[in-house]
């Protein structure tokens, strides 16, 4: 059971990072891409002043299952394993994390004038 629920979080964390950097491209998904951004950021900087900035529960619980695996040599970041795992190279944390951030900031300012844009229009 862990082996499945171990890919099928490589498969829904992986499709939510790309609905988060495109979904604002397709009309009828850019209110959603908005909310889950929304979403994102109330993680990383809401629950973050908790658990450490960046949190993201999908993560913390995809950790907890490759932990039940065996895998105990985790990174902080999702987005780090998924580079390292991807190009086979280990890729300096902070260079992953600011790329992370910057890319998230991207697809927020565009979600937000694509949608801004879409709301005057109506």
């Amino acid at each position: 059971m862990y082996a499945f629920l171990d890919k099928f979080f490589v498969v829904f964390h992986s499709a939510l990072i790309v609905f988060s950097l495109c979904g604002w491209l397709w009309k009828k998904t850019r209110v959603a891409n908005l909310a889950v951004l929304g979403m994102i950021g109330f993680s990383w900087f809401g629950l973050g002043i908790w658990y450490g900035f960046g949190f993201c529960p999908s993560t913390d619980w995809h950790w907890q299952i490759r932990m039940k695996l065996g895998h105990d040599d985790m990174p902080n970041s999702y987005t780090k394993f998924l580079v390292d795992s991807v190009t086979g190279l280990e890729v300096n944390a902070t260079v992953v994390d600011i790329a992370t951030l910057v890319s998230f900031i991207l697809a927020l300012s565009a979600s937000l004038l694509t949608n801004a844009r879409h709301w005057r229009e109506k």
